[in-house]
């Protein structure tokens, strides 16, 4: 029996973490989870939102799970999802976009994958405050983060049959620092004559995306651009309730849903855990588990395509109600 870390988050956390739990066991394959809590809700016991306990069970267990954490915005502590992927140099960050059964959306037939390189850029977090008046955050771009963040654009188009990888900057204004990430794509793809290569600027690649997404197939951007860029793509597939999330490093990776914790709802059994399975299947595929991982899709497919969903995708079920239907078809 495979051990795997749980990380269950808080605002909806739990709640889309027990659904996915339940479903995955009701598929039948065995996982012992680690259960690790992180968030808001530890500060007062432990005094961090990310206690050490947490990074040791993901470097001991080498894969996690983990549901939303809540970021404070503008004030309180870093965000815990950023922490992570420095701490355990997640440095890609897979966002695979892609419209599923039933849901309606202004485009067909999307199928983009986002990939965003995840441990510098201004999430680096540099900043001080210069006056009273001016803040300043510095932006850093390094030649190894770029390179190794295009050779896994490239090996997992090759490894997925892509037939393109686009390079999004602002190399035309930032020539030193989008200027190296984009030299440093044009380098690695030297070594993929095989698949075709792009560059775009990240303006004119947002306007392209709401006009005609499907000309899009594997997209490698800096760390602010690929967080932007991978929310309009989830808005493309039907929001952030069905985007699916991984942060994958050498060591380790860490499979979570690109939406947040949503408070708001907390406790009313009305959240989708899409996203959060969706992360959960690409987790099974990533450890071998393909056979469960397709069980689990398909019983997903079935009942999106019978018409069961959740509020946020104009359903009447709940959380537990929609994890209930997608058991029943497996």
């Amino acid at each position: 029996m495979r051990t795997i870390t749980l990380i269950n988050g808080d605002g909806i956390g739990p709640e889309i973490s027990d659904a996915v739990v339940k479903i995955i066991e009701a598929a039948g394959l065995k996982i012992d989870w680690d259960l690790q809590t992180a968030g808001a809700d530890v500060i007062e016991a432990e005094g961090v939102p990310l206690p050490e306990r947490v990074l040791n069970s993901i470097k001991k267990n080498k894969i996690a799970l983990k549901a939303p954490v809540t970021t404070p915005i503008g004030k309180g502590f870093r965000s815990v999802n950023v922490q992570l992927r420095k701490d355990l140099d997640l440095y890609a960050n897979l966002r695979p976009c892609k419209n599923l059964p039933n849901i309606k959306t202004k485009f067909d037939n999307v199928d983009i994958v986002v990939v965003r390189e995840n441990t510098e850029d201004l999430y680096a977090g540099i900043e001080r405050q210069v006056d009273e008046n001016t803040a300043e955050s510095i932006k850093i771009i390094t030649r190894n983060a770029s390179e190794r963040i295009a050779q896994f654009a490239f090996e997992y188009a090759l490894k997925n049959n892509r037939k393109e990888v686009c390079c999004v900057t602002k190399a035309n204004i930032m020539k030193l620092s989008d200027g190296l990430f984009l030299e440093c794509f044009r380098k690695v793809a030297q070594n993929y004559t095989q698949i075709n290569t792009r560059e775009i600027l990240v303006d004119n690649l947002c306007m392209q995306l709401v006009q005609n997404p499907r000309q899009f197939d594997v997209l490698v951007l800096p760390n602010l651009y690929g967080d932007i860029v991978s929310d309009l793509c989830a808005g493309l597939i039907g929001g952030l309730g069905v985007a699916q999330g991984a942060n994958i490093g050498l060591d380790c990776a860490v499979f979570e849903p690109v939406h947040g914790s949503a408070p708001d709802i907390k406790g009313q059994n009305k959240a989708n855990p899409t996203a959060l399975l969706l992360s959960a299947i690409e987790m099974l595929r990533y450890i071998g588990e393909n056979i469960y991982a397709e069980r689990i899709e398909a019983a997903l497919f079935k009942t999106l395509k019978s018409g069961i969903c959740t509020c946020d995708l104009g359903g009447m079920a709940s959380t537990t109600q929609f994890a209930d239907a997608i058991i029943k078809n497996l």
